[in-house]
């Protein structure tokens, strides 16, 4: 064990980069040490040690985590890993995720893309938020600090794509699962929330950036009238895991602009 603190600890899925890179760098900002987990393989591993780094600047200690969210079975060693190593964890950030293999007419979607979606973007978060609940609610308050779960969605939780329709579906569920545990672990002083980034600049949007572009300038698509940041996502990231918003449960925030407000 590197020492039990009172830093608390969070661990961000998906951390190597993107949204996942900007939760983590906003929380070791805000004082959390970190557990970075992502998948295997040598970009990956090369993209968390740029990122343990950059965080060892601000004065954050990190433990990489090496592995497929998908791979259920894990979760339990992976947790016993961070607490090992920290003495406590207080917040999990359900970052990873995927998009389709393949965009398209919905009455073409693959049985693979959609059980691919479903493994990481919904099946995944229910498992490692059960995991993640068991341990909070063992463990208790430390040093009064909250504890919280953060599922990040998507727009598409909500707003309907039907180029992309397996993806809405498990987004839409990782939203159910967020509100379950809300309910379940709401008397215990546990926060769960969920967070629906809109159109966010990141690598997984990169391909479709010339369309996005011309959407937000020509198009309204986004009101504010930009891109979203990694940034973005974050700030709201750390308002959860700080617990500065009492009093919700199961709270949605919509982190996109006002793209998917209902307008006419």
């Amino acid at each position: 064990m590197a020492g039990a603190g009172s830093r608390p600890v969070a661990v961000v899925t998906g951390a190597g980069q993107g949204i996942g890179r900007g939760c983590a760098l906003a929380l070791g900002r805000a004082g959390f040490d970190l557990a970075l987990w992502d998948r295997e393989g040598e970009e990956a591993r090369e993209l968390l040690a740029g990122l343990v780094v950059e965080l060892r600047d601000l004065g954050a200690r990190s433990l990489v985590l090496e592995g497929d969210v998908a791979a259920i079975e894990r979760h339990e060693g992976m947790l016993a890993q961070v607490v090992e190593h920290f003495g406590r964890l207080d917040t999990l950030v359900n970052n990873a995720g995927v998009g389709v293999m393949q965009r398209g007419d919905l009455l073409e979607v693959t049985p693979e893309s959609y059980d691919r979606c479903q493994a990481v973007n919904t099946r995944a978060v229910f498992f490692l938020c059960q995991v993640m609940a068991r341990h909070l609610l063992q463990q208790g308050e430390q040093d009064g600090w909250h504890r919280s779960i953060i599922n990040i969605t998507s727009s598409n939780a909500v707003a309907v794509s039907i180029a992309r329709g397996e993806y809405c579906v498990s987004k839409a569920g990782a939203g159910m699962v967020t509100r379950l545990f809300a309910l379940r672990l709401a008397e215990a002083g546990v926060g769960v929330y969920e967070v629906r980034p809109g159109v966010i600049e990141t690598a997984m949007t990169r391909p479709a950036k010339e369309k996005y572009d011309r959407m937000i300038a020509e198009e309204g698509l986004v009101p504010v009238g930009r891109w979203g940041q990694p940034a973005d996502v974050a700030a709201t990231v750390v308002a959860m895991a700080e617990g500065r918003l009492p009093y919700t449960v199961g709270l949605a925030v919509p982190v996109d602009g006002g793209m998917t407000m209902v307008r006419f």
